[in-house]
């Protein structure tokens, strides 16, 4: 009996090594898209939300319905509803549409795309000051090529604490010296496995960015 929970014991140590080794291999991108959620990403097979964005009295919006396996997208705007697939070409008014695409599942799901983005820099700090809470935090930049997608160049500041979710991040539109962005990330909900923020606040009263009608499907 002895022997046989001596066994079990080593395994288990075995075993819990093996996954402390498999979490510290991981960079720091990794662990925060982990963080949110993107080890679920593979078995959603549809998700949907509306973007809104409010600017003092003005309102704007636009709905999307994604069905990632299948590369479908489907846009929705007051009365026009246009279907379009990302794995075949596309003309120019579907290059527009995809372009608001890419903005707003890049606002819903930036951390998944600390992994699925390619060949930007990245710089990891700690102790940093935060620009609106002003707490200390761990900071990470990245930054686009200056090639490729619809807007090459671009930098992005996050801020988080050792939960490694986003509360605050800088968008430097041409990786400028100042901050194009500032929001805080809050009101996080977690849909099918993803950890997603549904609001964001700018440092500057009368503007507001928000998810609504947010639903994800899984297989």
């Amino acid at each position: 009996m002895r022997e046989s929970c001596l066994i079990i014991g080593i395994v288990m140590l075995l075993l819990s090594c093996k996954q402390e080794t498999k979490t510290a291999e991981r960079n720091i991108l990794e662990r925060i898209a982990h963080a949110h959620g993107v080890d679920a990403w593979d078995d959603v097979s549809e998700i949907q939300f509306t973007f809104n964005v409010d600017r003092d009295t003005s309102h704007f919006e636009r709905h999307w319905v994604w069905r990632p396996k299948l590369q479908q997208v489907i846009s929705i705007r007051e009365s026009d509803t246009v279907s379009y697939n990302r794995s075949e070409k596309m003309d120019d008014a579907t290059t527009k549409i995809d372009q608001g695409f890419i903005n707003d599942t890049f606002w819903l799901l930036a951390p998944f795309n600390l992994v699925w983005d390619k060949g930007f820099d990245y710089t990891h700090y700690d102790g940093v000051e935060a620009p609106i809470g002003k707490k200390s935090m761990q900071k990470l930049t990245i930054v686009y090529p200056e090639w490729g997608g619809y807007t090459p160049g671009d930098a992005y500041d996050f801020y988080f604490d050792d939960d490694l979710c986003i509360k605050e991040w800088v968008y430097r539109k041409g990786n400028a010296a100042e901050a194009s962005l500032t929001t805080i990330w809050e009101e996080y909900t977690k849909e099918e496995g993803l950890t997603i923020s549904q609001k964001h606040v700018r440092d500057e009263a009368g503007w507001t960015l928000y998810f609504t009608n947010l639903s994800v499907k899984s297989d």
